[in-house]
């Protein structure tokens, strides 16, 4: 009776576990890498604890208020006589309230600005981070797609060699073809065997690598639609590419924001020479049982309001030198804003020129594919006839075949291209990946 109780059950799981994998979208992927990554995940939590160091600056402008509380007792053993003899046993009580409120105190200001210009790097450090994960997911999302035609391919030519091969021995058999032609295709196909097996290894290790990326298993990437239209190049001008890379870079906000921060510890240092003006308050109650004088009990209350003035006249140097460093270190902060500028240029540059090569490599490769296609053709043609030889064929097909994987794999290589031209001018975003995910199969 149990066994019939959990058939229907195990009929569920079969049936559960028969069902193909889903296949993913890049945009699924991504989403499931932002969430599991890692370099992102560090690169988040790093951008929440500068904010919080942010919002620590504030306290060198806000006043600060403190309480203490005391208490003493007093056991007094005399030798006067005893008309004389003060109170033996006392006891204090004492609670203060102080406050100070700075008036006029450069340096805290300038720190207090230096904490709000780290809001604007943590905001580009993870603008890069998150740019940096596109990229790493699009990436390994296409090697994996790459890798399945590769071995797709592999696998096709295989097939054809091996009919190729068995054509070569039933001519053999019948006189029309030499040994050699057998041989030749036999070759092939022991060749067409080791590309398998490493082309399925291939595929092994990229989906491995999208898996840990993405905190999947066994993940499925939906392959581009056919036939494939790649998306035009917009803007078509490099000038306007590189505009925008010097206005948006992530890298370049953060070395400009380390300049402002440069310049702003030159202020803090120069303040040095400075002085400082601070509002002060306080309040103590102090609660007295006694004395060593009198044994009468009696409280005071005491209020105060001042100002505290501080004129710095002489640090030894120390305060011309700080200047002189904080100077240097503006100056550095200035030519690495520089040279990231510079980089960020020819990396945009190079990123730009890389995807009008990857377009017109693929329209290469399309003519490419349908003349390796004729050629063949008129191989298996011209070998029927008795006009082509075996070894032709063979070479045709690994031709056709290369062209192919060739093919695919620049038509990913413009797609993941399109994106880190995008990254390189700093404009890539997570919605970018819309109109690469509208290419794929549905």
């Amino acid at each position: 009776m149990k066994t019939f109780r959990l058939l229907p059950l195990l009929v569920a799981i079969g049936t559960t576990m028969a069902l193909p994998v889903q296949a993913q979208s890049l945009v699924d992927l991504y989403q499931s890498a932002r969430s599991y990554d890692a370099t992102y995940q560090s690169a988040k939590s790093q951008f929440d604890a500068t904010l919080a160091r942010a919002d620590q600056a504030k306290a060198l402008i806000l006043p600060t208020v403190g309480l203490s509380l005391g208490a003493s007792a007093t056991n007094l053993d005399s030798t006067l006589p005893a008309p004389l003899q003060p109170t033996s046993n006392y006891n204090t009580q004492s609670a203060t309230v102080s406050a100070s409120q700075p008036l006029y105190r450069p340096a805290n200001w300038a720190g207090y600005e230096q904490g709000m210009k780290q809001v604007d790097l943590a905001q580009a450090q993870l603008a890069a981070a998150d740019q940096d994960l596109i990229v790493r997911v699009s990436q390994a999302y296409f090697d994996v797609l790459a890798a399945m035609d590769s071995l797709t391919f592999v696998r096709a030519q295989k097939a054809a060699v091996g009919e190729q091969l068995a054509s070569a021995k039933r001519n053999f058999e019948v006189g029309t073809a030499t040994i050699t032609d057998t041989r030749e295709a036999q070759a092939r196909f022991d060749l067409g065997t080791a590309q398998e097996i490493a082309a399925d290894n291939d595929l092994r290790v990229k989906k491995l690598a999208l898996d840990q990326l993405v905190g999947k298993v066994d993940t499925q990437p939906q392959p581009l639609a056919q036939p494939l239209a790649l998306p035009t190049l917009v803007p078509d001008d490099i000038t306007a590419w590189v505009a925008q890379s010097q206005n948006n870079h992530p890298a370049i906000r953060q070395t400009q924001v380390a300049l402002d921060v440069a310049q702003l510890e030159t202020q803090k240092a120069r303040a040095g020479h400075k002085p400082t003006l601070d509002l002060t308050a306080g309040y103590n109650i102090t609660q007295n049982n006694g004395t060593a004088s009198t044994s009468m009990d009696y409280r005071s209350n005491a209020a105060t309001v001042g100002l505290a003035f501080n004129l710095p006249l002489f640090a030894g140097f120390a305060i011309q030198n700080r200047i002189k460093e904080t100077l240097a270190l503006e100056d550095k902060a200035r030519s690495d804003l520089e040279g990231t500028k510079r980089a960020v240029d020819q990396g945009t540059r190079t990123a730009f020129f890389g995807v009008q090569s990857g377009q017109g490599q693929v329209k290469a490769l399309e003519a490419a594919e349908a003349s390796s296609q004729s050629a063949l053709d008129a191989n298996k043609l011209g070998y029927q006839v008795g006009v082509r030889i075996n070894i032709d064929v063979l070479n045709s097909q690994s031709q056709l075949y290369d062209t192919k994987a060739r093919l695919a794999k620049a038509r990913y290589d413009v797609l993941v291209g399109g994106l880190r031209l995008r990254q390189a001018s700093g404009t890539l975003q997570a919605e970018d990946l819309n109109s690469v995910n509208a290419l794929l199969a549905k």
